[in-house]
């Protein structure tokens, strides 16, 4: 993908911590996670490819009921009670 004629490119330094999940459907898509601790937020960043399509920032304080929903959905799958790391 080559950028638009005189638009000009950034180049941002990725953060060392972070995760990177494929999506299940292929296509070259995937989510990554990364903390931005300089700023107090985690950022859930959607992708195609080597592109960017949407991202969502999620102060610090919001993890905890992101992390519970997901821990909540898997134990209603399987009928187990949900339990939460220490």
């Amino acid at each position: 993908m080559t950028a638009p004629r005189g638009s000009e490119g950034n180049v941002v330094a990725l953060p060392s911590s972070g995760e990177i999940i494929p999506d299940q459907r292929g296509g070259g898509r995937w989510m990554r996670v990364t903390w931005h601790d300089e700023v107090g937020v985690v950022v859930l960043s959607l992708w195609r490819e080597t592109g960017c399509v949407g991202t969502v920032r999620l102060d610090r304080s919001q993890v905890p009921a992101l992390v519970t929903a997901l821990v909540d959905g898997l134990a209603a799958e399987t009928g187990a009670t949900p339990t939460m790391p220490s």
